[in-house]
């Protein structure tokens, strides 16, 4: 009915594609998470994605009312692009970002797309091949790639019927993706030096040939690394400008306003997602185009590979070149960006010098208990380093994803680490009170740690060990545990750091019963 709307939990599924769609009968989506809050859940997952809070939910319910008011005497496609376009103004106030001159934001479901976006644009019109550098796809999201290239998804999650038989979707220009690594084959991390001296090759040897090229930047991936380097990317953008675009890949988020600013001021595009570290629901995404990026793009006309996979309203409105978009709705995505601008909100009122001694605190206890507990290894993350560009002075300079491997009890044969699928079979025991399973009911200690449901970030491939192909888990601090552990009348740093322990302690209680 037109003047009549879905439940908000339901609405907060709409408009993504199948990997926010519910799995029956346990009621989540593929990243583990339900679209109605979870309290009792210890949620350490945030390099994943996040189950929304109750704060978050009651934000995106209250624009549900606002919505119905509205669309009882306005159209839809005129209260969407009215709100996404609030959504817009909020989210750069909050990022400190309102006074940046000719700064554009363009919305997008998820941070897959806003790649999409941002490669079909930057290889729109060109008469050579676009390259795509960027760093391993198991650091990245897992369609990224893909995205990249050309080879996009429609909503329902498969390969786009207007495929053709090479992959590409017709219409979509003609863009080669290649992927560095940036970690060896045992998991840890290669020279940042080596990476870069395989970038600027790659990006050289592009340019040479006539090519365009399109940069990523990644801060952070999904172990919580920086790569390239920021003093390789700005010395190539400088060095190649007129044939070199950067994508900041930044939607985890983990990063302040002061080094948003900066990429931005530099000339880079950034993406950021508001499912991650701010602990909005899976899926809203944001493409932040710098003045003189904007500019350039302005001038091509509208990549028609795009056309299934965006609206008008997502847009600005002086983007003439997509007044030929379709004034679809999603409304959706309006209510996720609106729980995550919440959290957002919360969290840019918390002092930065008690977010610092939190993280310092939280890193120091679960690197020391990774260290000294045989179930676990932990996987080495180097200091994160912004310089040039950035001084180290802001909370995001602080590791926030603790990568481990899991480790069997030690027998006659050693010490071995946990093949791919048990460590996929830990983490979903992780999220369920195993306090009814017969590997567990008889060992009367572990009732309370049993019954704990907790969520890590998704098991990432992270090479091999002795022959065994491994996964890492991820224990990660989220703006939302940030403000449990700062703010007044919240659980306290100590609270925060306990349940953590308590998550770690029942995964090595399951791995000690696999």
């Amino acid at each position: 009915m037109p003047d009549s709307l879905p439940p908000t939990e339901q609405l907060l599924i709409m408009g993504g594609d199948a990997r926010i769609a519910l799995d029956q009968p346990s009621g989540l989506n593929k990243y583990g998470c339900q679209p109605f809050p979870d309290p009792n859940l210890l949620a350490f997952g945030s390099s994943t994605a996040s189950v929304i809070s109750t704060t978050g939910f009651a934000a995106a319910n209250q624009l549900r009312q606002k919505l119905l008011r509205y669309i009882a005497t306005e159209s839809h496609a005129i209260v969407y692009a009215r709100e996404i376009q609030r959504i817009r103004t909020k989210l750069l106030q909050l990022c400190e970002l309102s006074d940046l001159t000719g700064l554009e934001a363009v919305f997008a479901t998820s941070g897959t797309d806003a790649h999409l976006i941002a490669a079909q644009y930057v290889g729109s019109g060109e008469s050579s091949p676009t390259l795509v550098i960027m760093v391993e796809a198991n650091e990245t999201g897992s369609g990224v790639s893909a995205a990249l290239s050309g080879c996009h998804f429609n909503k329902t999650g498969s390969q786009n019927a207007a495929a053709t038989e090479n992959g590409q979707i017709a219409g979509s220009n003609t863009i080669e993706v290649v992927s560095v690594p940036i970690r060896f084959a045992d998991g840890t991390p290669r020279q940042l030096a080596d990476v870069d001296r395989q970038v600027e090759s790659l990006a050289n040897d592009a340019v040479a040939l006539g090519h365009r090229v399109l940069l990523i930047l990644v801060d952070q991936s999904k172990t919580g690394l920086i790569a390239p380097s920021l003093a390789c990317v700005s010395g190539l953008y400088r060095r190649l400008q007129g044939s070199i675009n950067v994508l900041v890949d930044a939607c985890q988020f983990r990063i302040a306003p002061p080094t948003l600013r900066t990429y931005l001021e530099q000339g880079f595009m950034v993406a950021l997602t508001g499912s991650k570290f701010v602990t909005g629901p899976s899926f809203s995404a944001v493409l932040l185009l710098p003045f003189m990026v904007a500019q350039q793009l302005r001038q091509k006309n509208f990549p028609p590979a795009l056309y299934p996979y965006t609206s008008r309203a997502n847009w600005p409105i002086s983007w003439d070149a997509a007044n030929g978009l379709n004034s679809d709705v999603n409304f959706g995505l309006l209510l996720r960006w609106e729980a995550a601008l919440d959290e957002v909100q919360r969290f840019r009122m918390m002092p930065q010098i008690a977010i610092i001694y939190f993280l310092q605190s939280f890193a120091q206890v679960i690197l020391h208990r990774l260290a000294s507990d045989p179930a676990f290894e932990s996987l080495q993350v180097p200091q994160l380093d912004r310089s040039p560009l950035i001084e180290s002075n802001s909370w995001d300079h602080l590791q926030t994803v603790f990568p481990f491997l899991l480790y069997h009890p030690e027998t006659s044969v050693g010490r071995l680490p946990l093949r791919r699928e048990e460590t996929l079979r830990v983490y979903k025991q992780l999220q369920t009170d195993l306090t009814e399973s017969p590997a567990f009911n008889h060992v009367d200690s572990s009732g309370d740690i049993a019954s704990l449901r907790c969520q890590f970030g998704q098991p990432v491939a992270c090479g091999n060990r002795d022959g065994i192909e491994v996964s890492v888990l991820r224990i990660c601090v989220s703006a939302r545990l940030i403000i449990e552990a700062v703010s007044q009348g919240g659980k306290g740093a100590t609270a925060v750091i306990e349940d953590a322990l308590a998550a770690l302690d029942k995964a090595a209680l399951i791995v000690g019963n696999l």
